[in-house]
């Protein structure tokens, strides 16, 4: 087994395709439009479908909104430099909501930035070898 996609429900297309591909550098990878049933896709990620797991952008016709819950958590990124990461992310008009410092009880350093959806992405700085 191995791990496809995970699918975000957004509401602006264009909006969260420029996020996942201008701020957090990802690869627009494919996309669909099925009119007919109301729908549109846009495949992101790091690499191709066929080697890594990417997300799955769903915009579904005249939706611009969903209430996120309390069940989801957030996706995880590794970075060589979590501050770096979100200087840039900052920079390229993205949101940090945590800035990069030790995880509570740990010496990981993570941050979390904010997709245009509300999203959690936890940014995790790669430890040195």
């Amino acid at each position: 087994m191995r791990l496809l996609h995970t699918m975000l429900r957004v509401g602006d297309m264009q909006r969260s395709v420029d996020f996942y591909t201008k701020v957090m550098d990802m690869r627009l990878l494919r996309t669909t439009d099925r009119p007919e049933q109301k729908y549109s896709l846009a495949f992101v990620g790091y690499g191709a479908e066929s080697e890594h797991a990417v997300i799955e952008l769903t915009y579904n016709y005249g939706v611009d909104k969903y209430d996120l819950g309390g069940g989801y958590g957030h996706i995880a990124i590794e970075v060589p430099d979590a501050a770096a990461a979100c200087e840039r992310i900052r920079t390229s008009g993205g949101k940090v909501t945590r800035e990069a410092g030790p995880v509570k009880g740990g010496s990981t350093v993570i941050a979390f930035v904010e997709d245009p959806d509300g999203y959690k992405i936890e940014l995790i700085e790669r430890r040195a070898a």
